[in-house]
Parts: C-alpha cells; sequence; structure tokens
C-alpha cells in the first residue's frame, strides 16, 4: 500500500477562520446500515456484533475511497456487488448470494447525536457554516428531515453545481457563494481523496474524521484525526 504524506494542518489561527464548511456522509450524518446487515446475516444463520459490523463497513468505505475514488458516490450498481465482497472479507465470511436484506426498511440517513450542538455551538460562537457535498438530488431532503439545514448559511451541492470534489472549483465557487477566501475557511470530512487534497488545492485547512483512530487510513502518515465532530475545537484551537 503507497504510503501518502499528509499536509500539516496549520495552526489554524495564524489566519482567523471565520467559515466552517462541512461533507455531509458520515460527517453529519450516517446510514443505520449496519442494523439493517446483522439482520440479514442472521437471517442466513450467522450472529456477529454491531461494532464488527460498524468496523467491517468503515473499512470497506475507506478501501473504495483510497482505491476507487468517488466510486461511492455513484449509482450502486456499479460497485455493490464488489463492495459486499470487500465487506465480507473484513467481516470474516464468504460473500451470499442475497446482498439486501429482508425486510421492507430501507437504509435511512440519520444525524450524529453530536451535529445538531455543535453547529449550533459554532453558530453562537460567531462563525459562519456552510455545506460542500458530493451528493444527488436527495440532498436537501436529507437537510431538511435532519434539522441540518436550519444551521447552513450556504449549501454547496455537487449535483446542482456541476463540480464534485477533490475539483477545486467546488471549493472556489463556496468561497465566492459565502464572500471568504480559502484562508479564513476550514473544511471537515471523512473522504482524505475528495476533502484534504480538494480542499488543500485552494489552500483551505482541512480536519479529517475518522472515528476509529487510524484504522483504514493506515496508508496516510502524518495524519491526526478526529473521532468526530465533538473534537474539531480542540482540534483547531479555536474560542468557544
Amino acid at each position: 500500500m503507497k504510503e501518502i504524506q499528509l499536509l500539516p494542518l496549520k495552526e489554524c489561527c495564524t489566519i482567523k477562520k471565520k467559515y466552517i464548511w462541512f461533507d455531509l456522509g458520515y460527517t453529519l450524518v450516517y446510514l443505520n446500515r449496519e442494523e439493517l446487515y446483522q439482520q440479514l446475516l442472521k437471517n442466513h444463520g450467522i450472529t456477529l456484533p454491531l461494532e464488527d459490523i460498524a468496523l467491517a463497513y468503515h473499512l470497506a468505505d475507506k478501501y473504495f475511497m483510497r482505491e476507487h475514488p468517488g466510486l461511492l458516490g455513484k449509482k450502486r450498481e456499479l460497485f455493490m456487488h464488489d463492495y459486499h465482497h470487500i465487506l465480507h472479507s473484513y467481516l470474516g465470511i464468504a460473500p451470499m448470494e442475497e446482498t439486501q436484506p429482508i425486510t421492507n426498511k430501507k437504509p435511512e440517513w440519520r444525524v450524529f447525536p453530536e451535529t445538531l450542538s455543535i453547529l449550533k455551538q459554532l453558530k453562537n460562537t460567531g462563525y459562519q457554516v456552510g455545506l460542500i457535498s458530493n451528493w444527488n438530488n436527495t440532498a436537501r431532503e436529507v437537510l431538511q428531515q435532519t434539522g441540518i439545514i436550519h444551521y447552513l448559511d450556504h449549501v454547496v451541492i455537487s449535483s446542482e453545481v456541476g463540480i464534485e470534489k477533490p475539483d477545486e472549483r467546488i471549493f472556489q465557487h463556496a468561497c465566492q457563494q459565502a464572500g471568504v477566501s480559502p484562508e479564513e475557511s476550514l473544511y471537515v470530512g471523512d473522504n482524505y481523496y475528495d476533502d484534504v487534497i480538494g480542499s488543500h488545492k485552494v489552500g483551505m485547512d482541512c480536519v479529517l474524521i475518522n472515528p476509529y483512530e487510524r484504522k483504514g487510513i493506515e496508508e496516510l502518515k502524518n495524519v491526526d484525526p478526529i473521532a468526530n465532530i465533538k473534537d474539531l475545537f480542540q482540534k483547531v484551537h479555536m474560542p468557544v
């Protein structure tokens, strides 16, 4: 596995940050896919702890972010067969023909427990808050259903502007819309290859989220991720 040197996060405080931009999926919201997949496995006579399934999903996500950049944002039929083979390899079980849970329920996007309180805290502290996300036309529905939309000053979605991270133009567009410079902005996301690389192209600092310390991102050197956005203030020494 090729090692990648991570650009160091500057002392985010040589230039005052005015604007905090966030990714959406697995930064502010998550899918309840693990519990549905646990039920599928039970239907096949396999019992595994939810924590093991969650870690396997995390590792599969990071594998695809690294080896197939951008693919997870495409149509499911383009990657789900290979995704489930990778997922099952991390679970240590043989791949199954059936890859959808036997249930009428579909995975749904849910807000992380800390998301709304941290967004509110940022707003109360005087920061502007925005979203830069690679997402399809369901993004605003997710933002409305989770209540996140009420805390966002600007929303930039790839399907609406026709540009995807890590293309630097989506970060430039967001800054232009908000009337701030990249140097006055901080980006927070969970995908090094989209979020860190893309934001650094325009001179924007970025904080990487990885809930399992360095698991799944071992190829990244000199990286000090945070577990979730609760750690954001401590990481970048923001006044609260």
